[in-house]
């Protein structure tokens, strides 16, 4: 079970031995974070990099890669991991100390984008090439229905490695 705080409790909370890691692409993490939080890109995520002692809160855009973070340094042996509710939206509309830069396409609408995209054309080739191309639009829909089953989006974690979303 993942403990959550809320950004109103997380100020208090943070200090010696405790750390803010934020989830989110190098992108999104640029775009705007909670002043004081470390960039560490969920599928960069590595359990062994943490120290025992230290009680880590995890963050990220609304709350859900926060907690499959925590799930996965659970795991991993790390104990004192707590979710920030809400992610980093709440904690914007919280008004804790932020950092903002440049402006970024999220991730999610990334996905939208992608997959409209790709049935569009999928339909579209099977209409006026040939009918096989169909597949395509079944493959993207199944994808979603998959992500939406399991919570975890095969094309996120492609487009989160993708150029644009990597800071220098």
């Amino acid at each position: 079970m993942v403990a959550t705080i809320t950004p109103q409790k997380l100020l208090d909370a943070l200090g010696d031995p405790a750390e803010l890691i934020d989830v989110r692409t190098p992108v999104e993490f640029r775009e705007v974070h909670v002043h004081g939080a470390r960039n560490v890109p969920l599928d960069q995520l590595d359990p062994t990099s943490f120290d025992r002692a230290t009680s880590y809160f995890i963050i990220c855009q609304k709350g859900g890669r926060g907690k499959k973070a925590c799930e996965k340094l659970q795991a991993g042996g790390v104990e004192h991991v707590t979710n920030v509710d809400g992610g980093t939206l709440a904690c914007v509309e919280a008004g804790l100390p932020l950092v903002r830069g440049a402006k970024a396409i999220s991730l999610e609408r990334q996905v939208r984008i992608a997959a409209g995209t790709l049935v569009l054309l999928g339909v579209a080739l099977g209409w006026f090439v040939h009918p096989a191309w169909l597949g395509l639009a079944a493959c993207v829909g199944a994808g979603l229905v998959f992500a939406g089953v399991t919570d975890t989006c095969g094309m996120g974690m492609l487009l989160a490695r993708m150029p644009w979303n990597q800071t220098r």
